[in-house]
Parts: structure tokens; C-alpha cells; sequence
């Protein structure tokens, strides 16, 4: 018999797996926890948004089609979904200090964290939009004109959705000045 298998490795080996595949499902576990709408205004910070997000198009429309909060903000891909959720860290931490926690805050906060999601946005071409929102899936000729001449126009000037759709979901800031981002 291997002395490797004398010596009680076995016992160890097959532990280390086990525990290794508890790891794995409780780490799978609360990635799946954390990216749900529920999880996401479970803090009443969040419900402010929340509430202007139902008045929009992505929650209520024709086609019964809904997006929710992690949809738009938190991506697909493995690498980028964790630095998403490293970033969104800081929220906690926020949350615990108190810094958005009535609505008259939240407001003062509002432009500085749209900045930031639109910054982000901007740096990954829309990369949450583009799941739902795929230029070459875009039908022209069933857009109202504006709209088909932008998308078309879009790629060929380097612009991603974000640049046109400030406030698609949630309201714009009082002291947004689209001058200011051009």
C-alpha cells in the first residue's frame, strides 16, 4: 500500500474537498443573495431610487419585459461582477455611517453618485445595457427616427448608451447640468 494512503492522507484529501465544496456553495450562495432586486433595497437608502425606478419603462411596459436593480448594475462575468461587489462594499459602510439616510441626503448625494455609475458605465461601453440593448439587434426601421439616426450614428462616434440615456431609470439629479458633461 502507498505510504502516502498509510499515513491518513486519505482522511485529509477527502476533508479538504468537502470543505472546499462548502466554501465554493456558501461563497456561490451569497453572490446569489446579494444579487437580487429584494437585496438590493433592503436598505431604505436604496428605496428612493426604487420607487422612480417603478415609474419607468424598465419596470412596467407593453411587453411585460422587466429589468431590476442588478441587472443594470451588476455584471454578468465573473471578474467584473466581483469587482462590482468589492466596489459596492463602500455602500455598507455608508449605510452604517448614515452618509444617505433620509431623503433630504440622499439628495445632496444624488449627482455624486450618479457620476459614478455613469463614469463606470462609460469606462465598460454600457456593458449591463448591451445585455438587454444590442446595437446589432436594434430593427431601424421600427425606431422613430431620432432614435434609429442616434443608434446608427452611436458606434460610428465612439458614444455608448450612457451618453444619451442619463435618467433612462432613475430620476436626474436637481443640479445636473448636461453642459457640464459634454
Amino acid at each position: 500500500m502507498n505510504k502516502w494512503l498509510k499515513r491518513g492522507s486519505l482522511s485529509v484529501v477527502v476533508s479538504a474537498v468537502i470543505v472546499g465544496g462548502l466554501l465554493v456553495t456558501g461563497f456561490h450562495s451569497v453572490l446569489n443573495a446579494t444579487d437580487t432586486e429584494s437585496f438590493c433595497i433592503s436598505c431604505h437608502e436604496m428605496n428612493v431610487n426604487y420607487e422612480e425606478y417603478k415609474g419607468t419603462v424598465h419596470y412596467k411596459n407593453r411587453t411585460g419585459v422587466r429589468t431590476t436593480c442588478p441587472d443594470c448594475h451588476v455584471p454578468r462575468d465573473f471578474a467584473p461582477k466581483m469587482v462590482a461587489k468589492i466596489r459596492a462594499s463602500k455602500d455598507v459602510w455608508y449605510h452604517l455611517l448614515g452618509t444617505i439616510d433620509s431623503k433630504e441626503k440622499y439628495e445632496a448625494h444624488r449627482l455624486t453618485m450618479a457620476r459614478i455609475v455613469w463614469r463606470k458605465m462609460k469606462e465598460t461601453d454600457s456593458r449591463e445595457c448591451r445585455v438587454c440593448h444590442a446595437v446589432e439587434s436594434m430593427d431601424f426601421e421600427e425606431q422613430q427616427g431620432r432614435a434609429a439616426r442616434k443608434h446608427k450614428k452611436m458606434a460610428k462616434k465612439g458614444q455608448t448608451c450612457i451618453d444619451c440615456h442619463k435618467g433612462v431609470a432613475h430620476e436626474l439629479p436637481e443640479d445636473y447640468d448636461e453642459e457640464e458633461d459634454v
